[in-house]
């Protein structure tokens, strides 16, 4: 698998994940254009991204790619906050 093949993929996949889960009475849907990579790599036959969108719900996904057992792992996280520690 290419980069640009897993990154077609990845963004195709949240198009379609977000498009499922937003409020429908917002009326809404994305296409894979409003969705974006954040930080992409390939490790020998594997890949992983983290994506986001374009819609302000503070969401955020991972995708990875096992070459060894052509599987995808797809995790949808939420942010709740963002603290300051010193």
């Amino acid at each position: 698998m290419t980069n640009q093949e897993f990154e077609k993929f990845c963004k195709k996949t949240v198009a379609e994940y977000t498009n499922k889960h937003l409020d429908k009475t917002d009326c809404k849907q994305i296409t894979e254009d409003d969705v974006y990579i954040v930080w992409m790599c390939k490790i020998l036959q594997n890949h992983k991204a983290l994506v986001s969108t374009t819609v302000t719900d503070g969401m955020y996904y991972e995708i990875t790619y096992n070459g060894d057992k052509n599987e995808y792992y797809f995790d949808a996280y939420k942010k709740w906050e963002n603290i300051c520690i010193k």
